[in-house]
């Protein structure tokens, strides 16, 4: 469990507590949350934990002794760690839940190493996706989606889908979202929302980042990227809908004029749930879907002018190279400046628009030349916040 102790990692935990004859935890880590990861650590029996660095280690060591229900659990620190622990030959299944470009490297070493991985790391294909999917292929990896659109669009393929949308018949693929907690936000008043205002999502319970990215948007700019390499697509057949309810997770559109769906509440233990049982279902803890209650279900096109990241994004997927590494870079940077009071919630757009419009791109051949983009994103960005 690569990032336990967030919001992914502590709905997996909760679905496979449902399901104790069928899943134990091999290993679990987390960044700065050491105090829950101990709890969890107490309560699963992990033969492995991983930490930040060694401060973090001893840490947790003296958190597990000096609690009742001791553990004999190991624990490491570092990228080290986390990539021991996620091609260990005893891991069967990695849940790859770390946000952001931290999480590139163990998920890779998880994929290399032939695993089952949940993917909830988003920026891994974003950064490496075509150095992510040509190791999928070469190590047999079962590479399952676990963001809620991703998922639904994987429902929502016919059986055996090899990555060719002609021979399949699909037109497009339409990627849901619910415009985040400034949709209906007057435009002159988004310079000077909160933080806290930011991450209020209307619908979902996540992590401070990916909340501040739905409040921008960015997140589905990243999504259409990353659907993009899940399923062999390209940027134009990949639209994005508003959809204020989020019971529509995503939709496939075929030529025929059929329109599949996948519905449900919104809790990511559904996606959770059928990636760790797939091909059969399990029980999840999520209430049944009353559309009755729901009553309407509401669709519109999302503005420009209140989402820019999204547009920037979609021209990174079409430009190709190395701009997604940079768009990836310097959204978290923006985005952490904000959290931090830094900058306003309108500059995170600029900069990363900044960083765009001047970036000289690369080929992304290997994983040195990413991380070398990334990190000069990274200058760049916190140089424009300076």
């Amino acid at each position: 469990m690569l990032g336990a102790t967030g919001s992914i990692g502590v709905n997996t935990l909760d679905v496979m507590a449902r399901h104790p004859d069928r899943f134990r935890a091999f290993a679990l880590t987390a960044h700065t949350r050491i105090d829950l990861l101990a709890q969890q650590c107490r309560q699963w029996q992990p033969r492995y934990a991983v930490v930040a660095n060694q401060q973090d280690a001893h840490r947790l060591v003296e958190s597990m002794q000096n609690a009742p229900g001791a553990t004999a659990t190991k624990v490491l620190w570092g990228e080290e760690g986390l990539v021991e622990v996620a091609a260990h030959p005893d891991a069967g299944t990695v849940m790859a839940a770390i946000v952001g470009s931290a999480g590139l490297v163990p998920t890779l070493a998880a994929v290399h190493a032939g695993k089952r991985v949940l993917l909830a790391n988003k920026e891994a294909l974003v950064m490496a996706g075509a150095l992510f999917m040509q190791g999928v292929r070469t190590s047999g990896a079962t590479l399952l989606p676990i963001d809620s659109e991703h998922n639904a669009i994987f429902q929502c393929l016919p059986p055996g889908y090899r990555g060719d949308p002609q021979a399949a018949g699909i037109r497009r693929i339409l990627l849901s979202a619910s415009g985040g907690p400034f949709r209906a936000t007057a435009l002159e008043q988004l310079p000077v929302v909160t933080p806290d205002q930011a991450c209020a999502h209307p619908n979902w319970r996540m992590g401070r980042k990916i909340s501040v990215d739905s409040a921008t948007m960015m997140n589905k700019g990243l999504e259409l990227l990353e659907a993009c390499w899940l399923f062999d697509v390209k940027p134009h057949q990949v639209d994005i809908v508003i959809h204020p309810e989020s019971i529509v997770h995503s939709l496939v559109e075929y030529i025929d004029g059929s329109v599949l769906a996948q519905l449900g509440n919104p809790d990511m233990r559904t996606p959770i749930a059928h990636a760790l049982d797939w091909p059969q279902r399990l029980e999840s803890g999520v209430k049944p879907l009353d559309l009755i209650a729901v009553g309407a279900l509401n669709f519109s096109a999302p503005e420009q002018a209140r989402y820019p990241c999204l547009g920037l994004a979609r021209a990174a997927a079409e430009a190709g190279k190395d701009f997604p590494v940079a768009l990836n870079a310097a959204n978290e940077v923006a985005v952490a400046a904000f959290l931090n009071g830094e900058i306003g919630f309108c500059r995170i757009a600029e900069i990363v628009a900044e960083i765009l419009h001047s970036w000289v791109a690369s080929e992304p051949q290997d994983l040195a030349v990413v991380q070398a983009s990334d990190a000069q994103a990274r200058r760049t960005a916190t140089a424009l916040i300076a």
